[in-house]
């Protein structure tokens, strides 16, 4: 091997350790050329999405409605039908950005419902919290919630993904009226139900480890450390296998881009405030205040029997992260009549909720349809 590396270093392009490797190849014959250039497009794909790390982007046209410190409204609709309310999506707000709710043509939330007659769509593209916002709490944002909500009319559907979805739980306890139906898309309501690994999390470490982590971002929970804690609870397939199976697909240039769209999103992370996150892994998951309606919001106390609009809870058989049993509390603590009540299992994961093929085709479509028919009841 030694006398191979002496030769390559003959070769001007090769003067940089950098290129040995394919001087090595020059000099090894065809078969170990392939092998190198496999090798780079390996290195080049880890490259971009874990060392360059670009800000992912929306897969769908969409235009700037308001920017408020915690989030830039954001609209995605296509000449909405008259009457139709606006159907406003909260994504997860947990280290990653909102693009997992318009991840990639046709593996998009916001285009499924497009296609399938909701024209009316708003999201909140959460900011990542900077310095100034480490004091933020969850009322800034339900208040903010509020002035977009107010901007729109004065009613919506929501429709909550995980982190979102208790959220837009906690906003319609506060403002009733102004929603006019809810989804729940493995959203954390009865977050003490089930045996989820955030629900062990939250119950088996000490206060102080979470404090530790806000003292060290200076205040903020830094996304990175999100990142490593979720991979953490699929360590093989995060650390080793995810690496290998892109290495056996390197030629296959669809299921190159597909990695490399996910992986853009999955390692680009934005931090949370601070307070915010404290307040949430206190009293939300380990307390879990709000089923128990002992949670106060905006000043009142917040009372999940108040929400009685519509209600679709759709949960992930295989959800690790939000056990179906969570989700599916808010109808046990909720006020919407049982007839109004629609509980369904997706067949995948966690993630496979909001971007998975099968649960756009099969799952959401049913979720668009349902959504229309309450407009239809409305009007009735």
């Amino acid at each position: 091997m030694t006398h191979k590396i002496e030769q390559a270093h003959r070769y001007p392009e090769v003067g940089s350790p950098f290129f040995w490797p394919l001087g090595i190849a020059l000099k090894m014959g065809v078969q170990a050329l392939d092998l190198e250039r496999k090798n780079m497009a390996f290195l080049e794909e880890v490259e971009k999405t874990e060392i360059e790390k670009p800000r992912p982007q929306f897969a769908s046209p969409n235009r700037e409605m308001c920017q408020l410190r915690t989030f830039t409204l954001r609209d995605f609709s296509r000449k909405p039908a008259r009457g139709e309310i606006p159907t406003f999506l909260l994504p997860p707000y947990a280290g990653h950005t909102s693009v997992i709710a318009d991840f990639h043509k046709k593996q998009s939330l916001v285009e499924t419902l497009l296609e399938n007659g909701i024209t009316d769509i708003r999201l909140a593209d959460w900011h990542g919290a900077t310095e100034e916002m480490k004091d933020y709490d969850i009322d800034n944002y339900l208040e903010e919630l509020h002035v977009a909500v107010t901007d729109l009319g004065g009613r919506v559907n929501l429709v909550g993904l995980c982190q979102g979805g208790w959220m837009a739980s906690l906003y319609a306890a506060r403002f009733p009226a102004a929603v006019g139906a809810l989804v729940l898309a493995g959203s954390p309501i009865d977050t003490q139900a089930g045996s989820g690994v955030i629900k062990a999390f939250a119950d088996d470490l000490p206060p102080s480890f979470y404090e530790g982590l806000v003292a060290s971002g200076g205040g903020l929970l830094k996304g990175a450390y999100m990142l490593e804690g979720f991979k953490s609870m699929n360590a093989e397939k995060q650390y080793v296998e995810k690496y290998v199976e892109l290495y056996e697909h390197i030629d296959d240039p669809d299921y190159v881009k597909r990695t490399e769209n996910f992986e853009r999103w999955y390692e680009y992370t934005i931090n949370l405030p601070g307070k915010w996150y404290l307040q949430v892994v206190r009293q939300l998951f380990h307390d879990n205040l709000f089923v128990k309606g002992r949670f106060t919001g905006l000043g009142r106390t917040l009372d999940p029997k108040d929400i009685k609009c519509p209600l679709y809870l759709l949960a992930g058989e295989k959800d690790d992260i939000t056990p179906k049993e969570q989700v599916f509390g808010a109808a046990k603590y909720f006020g919407t009549p049982k007839a109004h009540v629609v509980e369904e299992c997706a067949a995948g994961g966690h993630i496979g909720l909001f971007m998975g093929s099968n649960a756009l085709a099969h799952n959401w479509t049913k979720i668009a349809a349902w959504l229309k028919r309450q407009e239809v009841r409305k009007v009735a």
